[in-house]
């Protein structure tokens, strides 16, 4: 059995940094850079591209609403086509300065309320599968596990993986739970990391109401911007590892 392990990087702003890019980078498989939109400029994009490219990491646009006071966690009004055109903008900022670093651009995941709203909204997920198809490279999409995201690829005969994560508690219906509810981020990372190794061995993710939900996974994320960020990824990727789990990239390096 095998298993990615992504984080969402690259989210400081000028002189401003958001987590410990670096030290992630040693740790995950797969980093999902900010590209303009709730957080990141073009410097921090090449750093950050730059960075991982000479890690080995295979490299993923993060794009979000443009609200950096909200960090892109709250949803904006706008049409479909505006957030079709508006993921294409930010995905192709990434895919130019990647051009300079010396890297290259693979998938693209929502980030934030754009990622959430797309799980359920046909229309938002279909506006984002069609960006991603019209944009160069044959770049895949990583969606939330069960989600219209994950369907709508499939219908456009878009490469697709799923994604679970390490530090967000669940819902019956397999969404996260809201940041605003008590418990929606787990900050024990040994029960973070038990979790983990119990769901890859049936597929069953424990929700906040204590019921299960079956999951499909092809990658774990450890949100960059939690507090003991770093030390959660390490300590996943030590007990999947010992539980005999391979820690490898869903799209080859």
């Amino acid at each position: 059995m095998k298993i990615d392990l992504n984080s969402d990087i690259g989210e400081g702003f000028g002189p401003w940094r958001m987590g410990d890019d670096a030290a992630m980078l040693a740790v995950v498989t797969s980093a999902n850079i900010a590209c303009g939109g709730h957080a990141s400029d073009p410097e921090t994009m090449f750093l950050t591209l730059k960075n991982a490219a000479e890690r080995g990491v295979v490299i993923g646009a993060h794009p979000g609403y443009a609200d950096r006071e909200g960090f892109g966690r709250r949803v904006i009004p706008m049409t479909p086509s505006e957030i079709g055109r508006m993921v294409a903008a930010q995905v192709g900022s990434l895919q130019g300065v990647a051009a300079l670093a010396g890297a290259d651009v693979r998938y693209v995941k929502p980030h934030g309320a754009l990622g959430n709203l797309a799980a359920d909204d046909r229309a938002v997920a279909d506006a984002i599968v069609a960006a991603t198809a019209a944009l160069p490279g044959r770049l895949a999409i990583l969606a939330i596990s069960g989600t219209e995201l994950e369907l709508s690829a499939r219908a456009a005969g878009i490469e697709v993986f799923s994604e679970i994560f390490a530090d967000r508690a669940y819902l019956p219906n397999g969404r996260l739970v809201p940041r605003s509810r008590e418990g929606s981020v787990l900050h024990d990372v040994e029960e973070a990391a038990g979790r983990l190794v119990r769901f890859l061995e049936d597929g069953k993710m424990p929700t906040i109401d204590g019921e299960t939900v079956y999951l499909a996974a092809h990658s774990i994320c450890v949100h960059g911007d939690s507090q003991g960020a770093v030390e959660m990824a390490k300590t996943i990727r030590g007990r999947l590892e010992t539980a005999g789990i391979s820690i490898a990239p869903f799209l080859a390096v």
